[in-house]
This record gives structure tokens, sequence and C-alpha cells, in this order.
């Protein structure tokens, strides 16, 4: 019997209409690099983002986004939510404990292998864990003091408003046109996509989604059947 395909399908569920663009291959390479230390050869695919329910509380969102997640075929459940705050301890008391607590209690097929991703603050920290990045990124030689982002990324109570400030501020001097010619929705995608994990590690946030991505690794393997079995052939 030959032995059936190594992959993990993860789902994605997002607070914010912009994050995915970021965080979507944060989450694929984190997932890649624990399936690298654990010396497995299993692909990884891209995250599926998971279309946005609104109108609903925390708990029926959730259970909802695990169904969406079962129906995509996804193995686990990314579930995003902005801590809006210096900790990330009320996201998790009021948004994910409940949230999870609901999905896993749910007795119907959801997905209940899931990992919270909760940055201090806002999501626009984790883009601020890499300045030299963002700079290259606004085309700017200007110092991260003259760009007002010369703090430690999550110390910034408003990090995405901080960048927009730093947008401005490398655009000054231009024409009209070319100053506006930039929005911070563009810089998701290119710096989720080149932003190094080991910048990323520098941030309390980034370091507790890694772990639980550690963490539940070995349940998505047993679950989903992809550690080598000797009798296969």
């Amino acid at each position: 019997m030959a032995k059936k395909p190594k992959q993990i399908i993860i789902a994605l569920a997002t607070e914010g209409s912009s994050d995915h663009r970021f965080l979507q291959n944060i989450i694929q390479r984190t997932f890649e690099r624990v399936a690298l230390d654990g010396q497995q050869d299993i692909t990884i695919f891209e995250p599926i983002c998971l279309p946005q329910i609104s109108g609903e509380n925390i708990r029926e969102k959730a259970k909802k986004y695990a169904i969406q997640a079962v129906e995509k075929g996804a193995m686990v459940l990314c579930f995003h939510a902005d801590a809006d705050d210096k900790t990330d301890e009320n996201a998790f008391k009021e948004r994910i404990n409940p949230a999870f607590d609901a999905i896993k209690s749910d007795e119907r097929d959801l997905c209940k292998n899931l990992v919270a991703i909760v940055p201090i603050q806002m999501t626009e920290a984790w883009i601020l864990a890499d300045k030299e990045l963002l700079k290259k990124e606004l085309c700017t030689n200007k110092s991260d003091s003259e760009l007002a982002i010369d703090k430690e990324p999550e110390s910034f109570s408003n990090p995405k408003e901080t960048i927009k400030n730093a947008i401005n501020k490398a655009r000054e001097g231009m024409t009209k046109r070319y100053r506006n010619k930039l929005k911070i929705d563009d810089l998701y995608s290119p710096l989720g996509t080149k932003i190094p994990l080991s910048k990323l590690e520098s941030l309390s946030s980034y370091k507790k989604f890694e772990k639980a991505v550690r963490d539940i690794f070995p349940q998505l393997t047993k679950v989903n059947n992809i550690e080598d079995n000797p009798d296969q052939t």
C-alpha cells in the first residue's frame, strides 16, 4: 500500500479585512519551520483564508469558522484576534478562550485543532519587528527617529497609525501625486512574505503563536495519519 502524501492544510480566520494578507505567509513559514525542526517531510499548503463573519457573538462566530474549516478540508484552524491592549490577557479571557471552548464542546464535525494568533495591540506591531525592511518598502533613508518608529514594536499603542504616519513622513518632499501613491494596504502582502521569522521571534505574541503551533503539531500528524507507518510500502 502506497504511503499517503504528507500534508497539512490550514484555515485562517482573521479579525480584520487586511490581516490575512500579512499573516498568511508567516503562518505557512512557521508551520514549515516546525516540520523542518522535527525532520518531517510534510507539505504545508498556503493557509485558506475563510470569509469573514460579522454580526455574531464570539462563540457562534468561532463555531461557524470551525465548520467552514472542515468544509475546506483544513486540519487546523488559526484564529486571529488583536489584543487591542498592551497584554493579551483580556483577549484570551474574553475572546480566544470562549471561542475555543465553544468549538471543543460542540458535538458536530468541527475543526477542533486550534491555534491562536494574538498580536499585542494589533497585527501591525509585527510589521514593526523589522524596521529596515519597512523602510526599504517605503524607499526611504530616513532614520527610525525621523519616522517616529524608534520604539519596541509591541510598545506602540496604535501601530497601524504609527505606520501610516511613517508613510507620510517618508513621502515628505515628494509631489502630491507620488506622496499619495503608497498606502498601508500596499504593505501587508509584501512585508508578510519578506519579513524573516527571526525578526518576529523578538515579539512575545509571535513566540506564543509559534509555541502553539509546536504544541498542536503532533496532534496534526496523528489525526491525519501522516506519521510514517512501517507496515506501509
